[in-house]
């Protein structure tokens, strides 16, 4: 059946902002939209033309009601969360985004549900305007250029680094992103600091199958040079895994020499064979 006949099929019950489609497979479907300030706003499909319209209903209502928030949205609406937020957020501030972003004065939150919203600085808003941010767990990332990368790796952080361990929230607000609020404990692959009797070690690990201790130094560019010498020799070892390299800045090339060779190597690093 043709979309006019469908539309003709549907004119003896119309729907305000309801018009009617079809699937590949000959289903109908019905979608919903809205014009606001000239913008001509699509508020998704739904299986039923009272559906839609109701949906229709509730994003009119958001438009219209300055009260009414994010938080105000129930499990019982059917306007989708993020179209709720994106209309809140146009309708206070102007700016119709695609994810579910709503700007304060001089933050945003990114609204992954009604209870779950990640703060972040306006900086970022042209950033995650664009990127829509999935999560499994506590684990935040988007996909860019067909990866998953953790959002934290803009504010210099390690992908795979631990809360607590790598880096710390300032204010204790796990869902606080500004970078004001993100402290980077360990700049470096592999090397975790730890206290012991009131004065810090750094631990430095590498994972073969399986993580190997390379042993224990008393600062951070020691126990990176560390990792790095671990990581040489385990090549020359024949072992084909890719190892990142520590950078590290301000060292004269004599100088990361002179440490690279003096650094003792756990002997289960300098005698292991693939």
């Amino acid at each position: 059946m043709s979309g006019k006949k469908i539309a003709k099929k549907y004119d003896t019950v119309h729907y305000e902002g309801v018009f009617p489609a079809v699937k590949k497979n000959g289903e109908t479907y019905f979608r919903a939209s809205l014009t606001f300030r000239g913008k001509h706003i699509s508020l998704g499909s739904f299986s039923s033309a009272e559906d839609a319209h109701t949906a229709y209903l509730e994003g009119r209502h958001v438009l219209a009601d300055k009260s009414c928030t994010p938080e105000h949205y129930t499990s019982d609406c059917l306007l989708h969360f993020e179209k709720w937020v994106c209309l809140a957020n146009y309708r206070d501030n102007g700016f119709y985004f695609g994810n579910p972003i709503f700007m304060g004065k001089k933050m945003f939150f990114y609204y992954l549900s009604p209870t779950r919203v990640l703060k972040f600085d306006l900086d970022d808003l042209f950033y995650y305007s664009s990127h829509k941010i999935m999560c499994r767990g506590n684990h935040y990332f988007v996909a860019d250029y067909g990866l998953q990368v953790s959002i934290v790796s803009r504010y210099g952080i390690k992908p795979y680094a631990r809360e607590g361990r790598d880096f710390r929230f300032i204010n204790g607000d796990c869902t606080d992103f500004r970078r004001e609020n993100l402290e980077v404990l360990n700049v470096y692959h592999g090397v975790t600091p730890e206290q012991k009797k009131g004065q810090y070690v750094y631990t430095v690990r590498i994972h073969i199958k399986g993580n190997y201790i390379v042993g224990r130094y008393t600062d951070e560019i020691r126990a990176a040079i560390a990792y790095n010498k671990a990581a040489d020799i385990l090549k020359k070892n024949g072992v084909s895994k890719s190892f990142a390299q520590n950078y590290i800045e301000g060292l004269s090339p004599s100088r990361y020499a002179e440490i690279y060779s003096s650094l003792h190597i756990s002997p289960k690093i300098t005698d292991y064979r693939p």
